[in-house]
This record gives C-alpha cells, structure tokens and sequence, in this order.
C-alpha cells in the first residue's frame, strides 16, 4: 500500500491559513499532538499533526501566531476530525487553541467495537489492520527543540500517515455490525467529558482514603485540594510539585497549627513549606459550620456484596464474549459498584448515565434484573 509519509513542515500563518481552507473541504482529517507536560501543568504543544490522504503535514505551534484558521477547522462540524487515544490530545487543544476538535472519531474506541482489543495503540492497529510496522522509537523525544531530527520528523508524520486508511477500513466493519453509531455516541461522551473544566472545588473527592475523613476534616481536604489545584493551573506546574495526595490527606487529618508541625508532615516538599507554608496553616485553621461541611463520602463496598458484584461482572463478561466485545467497552468498574450501591438501602437497583443509552438493551436491563433478583450464596 503506497501512503505518503513524508513530512511537510507548516511553519507560517499564510500557509496554514492556505491548507486548512483546503481540509475545510475534506470529509475527515487524520490529527494527533506531540507535546511536552513532565514539569507542567498543562500540556505544551511541540507539534500538531494532520494528514489528509495527500500528505503528512507537521505545524509547528512555536512559529505560528495566527490560530485561527485552524480554530475554525476545528469546530466545522461537516469535518470529522480522526483521532487515536486523544484524550491528551484534546487536552493540548484545549490550552493552545481554547476548542477541541468536533466532531471526532477517536480510533482506538472505534477498534475495540471493530473486534481489535480494548485500548489497542495505533502501532498495534495499523499492524492488525495494514500488516504496517510503525516505529515508535521517538517516544520519549524532546518535542519543544529546534530543529527536531529527521527521526523526530518521520516519526510524528507516521503517526497520521495510516489513520485515515485505518479509519476507512473500521468504519466499513462498524457499518457491517451494526455497531457504528455505539462506537460514535462513545466518541461524543469523550467529547463532551473533555470540555468539562473540572472544578477545583471538587477535586477532594479523588483524593485517595478520604471516605476515612470525618465531615470536618474532608473540609480541610476539600480547601487544601481546591488550593493546590488552583495554584497548580496558574503556576502550570504539576500537582504534585506543590503536594502530593498523601501529604494532603495527612494535613487534613492531623490539621498542624505551626510551621514546625508541617516540617513533620510526611511528603510535603520543603520549598511548599517555605513559600506556602503559613497558607497553608490558615486553610487548615479556617472554620466552617455544620451547614457548611460536605458529606461522609462512602466507604468501600462491604463483603457482604461481593457476590452481587462478582454476579454482575459475569453477566458483562459473557454478554461481551458472545458478542465478541472486551468486557470493558461495555460496563466499567465504578458503574458496577454503582449499581450495587443503588440498592443497598431499599433494593431499588438504577443504572449510571452511562449505561442508560444504546448500553441499556444490551446489558443495562440484564444487570438490574440479575440485582433484583439476586439470591447470596449461604455461608
């Protein structure tokens, strides 16, 4: 098969400008990052890549200051924008351009309702689906020097070089399987969850072991995770750079009231200590009232449910199989816990949004009567 893999390298306004006037017209458009992120916050665009069936092109976001162009192509809606594991992708967008592209087809889902695996790279797809060996030597590579290496340069058009004829050929199959508009509603979800700000006062609630905290230390959790996430955007630096998960725990639950009580804290850096430490003793002492405080957060599930929840991964298990599906397309392992946790109380199963739509039929409904019907094994 003859692709084009050369690189074309798009390093002025005029010239973008020209090229996405022309892809404007194109039905889909393959596109895919490299970046840099190991001392940031965000991550920082070193390329943005697009191929187009006639050539691999390779902007380089450090020469070019007019966006726009590519802005509006980003959000033509006539313009399926074909991606692979994009969700760091649509990260970068979102901090160099403020869109994502839309709408987008993001291969690896599409490969997992295709029969390929679940979460398969594109090395491995292009291979089952070309027999096309792709390197990936370049992994690792500083993406923000000038001038990248003629390996760096090979290797960041082959990633976009393949996707469109790859893409072609899924398609085909989801359309054949009827699958096509599950593995598109999937895409859209991850679209949509990508636009999602998260909101630094909810952070807290990731943290690790926080359903051990009290109402009153979760508070503290909350105003120290909120602080650190606030502060890790407008410094872009890494959150862990200012606080680890662990030492925000510790803080939370042994609440120090002076500088020499942080020093003891297990995991805080020295330089937060110096240059946030009487910040962070004030976020501690703060008091807020009972209407104030948020919730208990719950606990993990008991044992006692551990049969309902093992039932329930079965049925997924063998509904996947028989329709030659990774069990993870279908149901992931908090929306099991979901279900279980819904009828803890009253025996009133529900389902997670997610699976109220096309998963609904096919393993919703079965899920929620195995629950309700569901007899433990004596001991």
């Amino acid at each position: 098969m003859q692709l084009p893999t050369e690189p074309l390298w798009v390093d002025s306004d005029a010239e973008l400008a020209e090229l996405c006037q022309r892809w404007s017209e194109q039905a889909a458009i393959a596109v895919d990052t490299e970046f840099m992120r190991s001392q940031t916050f965000y991550p920082h665009a070193g390329l943005v890549q697009i191929g187009d069936g006639q050539g691999c092109y390779l902007i380089d976001p450090l020469a070019i200051s007019d966006f726009q162009p590519l802005i509006d192509l980003f959000v033509n809606e006539a313009v399926t924008k074909v991606l692979h594991a994009c969700s760091e992708d649509l990260e970068v967008f979102r901090h160099l351009l403020g869109v994502v592209p839309s709408p987008l087809f993001d291969t690896q889902i599409g490969a997992a309702f295709a029969g390929y695996g679940f979460s398969v790279g594109y090395a491995g797809l292009v291979s089952k689906v070309l027999g096309i060996d792709v390197p990936k030597g370049e992994t690792r590579s500083d993406w923000m020097q000038r001038p990248l290496s003629q390996s760096q340069l090979h290797y960041a058009a082959l990633d976009v070089a393949y996707l469109l004829v790859v893409y072609g050929k899924i398609l085909q199959q989801l359309k054949a399987s009827d699958r096509l508009a599950w593995a598109q509603s999937d895409c859209a979800e991850l679209l949509e969850a990508s636009r999602d700000s998260n909101d630094p006062a909810s952070y807290y609630l990731k943290i690790k072991s926080a359903w051990k905290l009290t109402r009153t230390e979760l508070a503290i959790l909350q105003r120290l995770s909120e602080w650190r996430e606030v502060q890790a955007r407008s410094r872009d630096v890494p959150r862990n750079r200012l606080l680890k998960e662990g030492a925000l725990w510790e803080l939370a639950k042994r609440k120090p009231g002076s500088m020499a009580q942080l020093t003891r804290i297990e995991g805080l850096p020295p330089r937060t200590i110096k240059t946030d430490g009487e910040t962070l003793l004030a976020l501690i002492a703060t008091e807020v009232g009972g209407q104030g405080l948020p919730g208990r957060l719950p606990a993990p599930l008991p044992p006692d449910q551990g049969d309902l929840l093992k039932a329930l991964k079965a049925e997924a298990r063998d509904t996947a199989e028989a329709m030659a599906l990774p069990s993870e397309v279908l149901v992931r392992k908090k929306e099991f816990e979901f279900v279980v946790r819904s009828g803890m109380a009253a025996g009133d199963y529900q389902l997670p949004p997610r699976l109220k739509g096309w998963r609904r039929p096919v393993i919703g409904d079965a899920l929620i009567d195995l629950a309700s019907n569901f007899e433990p094994t004596s001991r």
